[in-house]
């Protein structure tokens, strides 16, 4: 699958999403080393803290359907998904918790996950590595002094 095609799978998926308090629906696609995809979009809450990301919840997806271990690349897109089509123009990156369970991800599979973060509208996009969006991060390999 090439990144235009995960990125679409990433918008449709934000056109999934569950959004009525920010307005602001994200949908995020994974591919698998073996080329599987996998989706997920952000689930609000009326109690605010009790939402779903968008990669949280494709993450959990993926560790079902073929392990965090075999992550090889993530796009997220996100904007006014309140018609037919997603819109926006900015680039959106997943949040600092997201990050985490990306390096989790990433630590896990020995490679540095790419992500392709894009607008709304499919027009803009940013190719980043998790470890320069989340340098010095702590994950598995930080346990190992662990009893």
């Amino acid at each position: 699958m090439n990144e235009e095609q995960l990125i679409e799978r990433a918008r449709g998926a934000a056109l999934k999403a569950y959004a009525p308090y920010s307005r602001f629906s994200v949908g995020c696609a994974i591919e698998s080393v073996d080329g599987e995809i996998v989706t997920g979009a952000n689930m609000e809450n009326a109690c605010y803290r009790l939402g779903l990301c968008a990669e949280q919840s494709a993450l959990t997806t993926a560790q079902h359907a073929f392990g965090l271990d075999k992550v090889r690349r993530i796009a997220v897109a996100g904007g006014d998904g309140s018609g037919s089509e997603l819109k926006g123009e900015a680039p959106v990156t997943p949040c600092g918790g997201c990050r985490q369970a990306i390096l989790e991800a990433a630590h896990l599979s020995g490679t540095d996950i790419e992500i392709l973060a894009a607008s709304g509208d499919g027009l803009k996009v940013e190719r980043l590595r998790i470890h320069n969006l989340i340098p010095h991060g702590f994950g598995p390999a930080n346990l190992k002094d662990s009893a």
